[in-house]
């Protein structure tokens, strides 16, 4: 049966680094960049913490992508800045799957560090940190936090593989 992997975590904190070393590992993967999804609008486009955005569509977008890959026997590997109703949301579209949901996190001075690490366009600068405490405020049970200051993006990588966890429902 394929896996839905769903990563989230501030901006900065590693989220496209560990999914994209998950999907290079799999043998039948797909790699979904929330961002890639988000920013295929150009015209009248809004950053999707202003009003008027698009994630509604941006929403119904990814299941349907996401939906195509697992019936077609792919494991996916979703990373975006998750909120807790789109959490729910996946869940339940894809409750027949297997669903590993992970929320990467790290100290405000770690994600500082790895923010100033981003090409300076991409940069967040204190964004990051209001994704951060955002997340740290929102109601996740403490088996899919993951806080990655010390480890290296293979052992992180590892601890997700093994462990049990993550999984959604056990």
């Amino acid at each position: 049966m394929s896996t839905l992997y769903l990563i989230t975590g501030p901006a900065g904190v590693g989220k496209s680094t560990i999914s994209k070393r998950i999907a290079e590992l799999k043998p039948k993967s797909a790699l979904i960049e929330g961002d890639d999804i988000y920013h295929q609008v150009v015209g009248s486009y809004i950053p999707a913490w202003k009003e008027g955005n698009h994630l509604s569509i941006f929403w119904e977008l990814n299941e349907l992508i996401i939906k195509k890959y697992l019936e077609n026997g792919y494991d996916v590997i979703f990373n975006y800045i998750i909120n807790e109703d789109n959490i729910k949301r996946l869940k339940e579209a894809f409750k027949d799957y297997k669903i590993k949901y992970i929320v990467l996190l790290v100290t405000e001075e770690t994600l500082l560090e790895r923010d100033k690490l981003r090409p300076e366009d991409c940069r967040m600068n204190e964004r990051c940190l209001v994704l951060l405490y955002n997340f740290l405020k929102a109601n996740i049970d403490e088996k899919y936090k993951l806080y990655t200051d010390n480890k290296t993006v293979e052992e992180t990588v590892d601890y997700i593989e093994n462990n049990n966890r993550f999984i959604v429902g056990e």
